[in-house]
């Protein structure tokens, strides 16, 4: 097993259960506009990604099912608007297990990241109602607002690299609920890039990036890490 120095992880459907709310708005603000889509469409296309570029793929992927073009901006504004209601009165909670994990890689000297395609004010919106705080049960948050590009770059992870003087990529852990994270990872060059199925993307789907491992949820990752 590689010696793990920093892990990373996603926030919604990987490290936090908020029932899809962020994916469920984009496909009610979509249809605000007449794009009318599954949800399963909206977490292929958009899983992972920085909120107005998730709706400018899923746009993009379906055009051929429209006659007129459709202004992305204007969606992604009243996305932001109706999240803010979706939010107010959302429960959230951490998905079984993770707050232990958490503990666990901190007994063993890792550092504990958590990364978003969220904007800051949405992701802290989630830290704050489930109470986690950078320097208590985890040593950072690392948005979208962060950097100047999303995944799959790998600039989230580099800053979050920098932030704790990880020298080299192979002592970097990443995991994630949609391919993008896991490409996310690998264009890192992490160590070790994990997968989990609580969320976004099915087997199926995250089978194509090649995970290092592709687990049920989170909860499972402290017995790979230290059997």
């Amino acid at each position: 097993m590689k010696d793990i120095k920093l892990a990373v992880f996603d926030m919604a459907g990987t490290t936090v259960n908020e029932d899809n709310v962020v994916y469920k708005t984009v496909r009610q603000a979509l249809a605000k506009w007449g794009v009318d889509v599954p949800l399963e469409t909206v977490l292929e296309y958009g899983a992972g990604k920085e909120k107005y570029k998730a709706i400018l793929d899923v746009l993009e992927a379906t055009k051929a099912e429209r006659d007129e073009e459709v202004d992305a901006k204007a969606v992604h504004s009243d996305f932001k608007e109706m999240l803010k209601e979706a939010y107010a009165n959302l429960q959230v909670t951490p998905y079984d297990g993770v707050e232990q994990l958490f503990e666990i890689l901190k007994s063993h000297g890792v550092k504990v990241v958590l990364n978003t395609g969220y904007d800051r004010k949405t992701a802290q919106s989630l830290l704050d109602k489930l109470g986690w705080e950078p320097g208590k049960q985890i040593d950072a948050l690392i948005t979208a607002d962060d950097v100047v590009n999303g995944r799959p770059s790998s600039e989230m992870i580099d800053k979050a690299m920098e932030m704790f003087q990880i020298e080299g990529p192979e002592h970097v852990l990443k995991a994630g609920d949609s391919v993008i994270d896991i490409e996310e990872g690998k264009n890192a060059n992490c160590g070790i890039t994990v997968a989990v199925l609580s969320g976004a993307q099915t087997r199926e789907q995250l089978e194509t990036a090649e995970p290092t491992y592709i687990l049920t949820s989170l909860d499972a990752l402290a017995g790979v890490l230290y059997p």
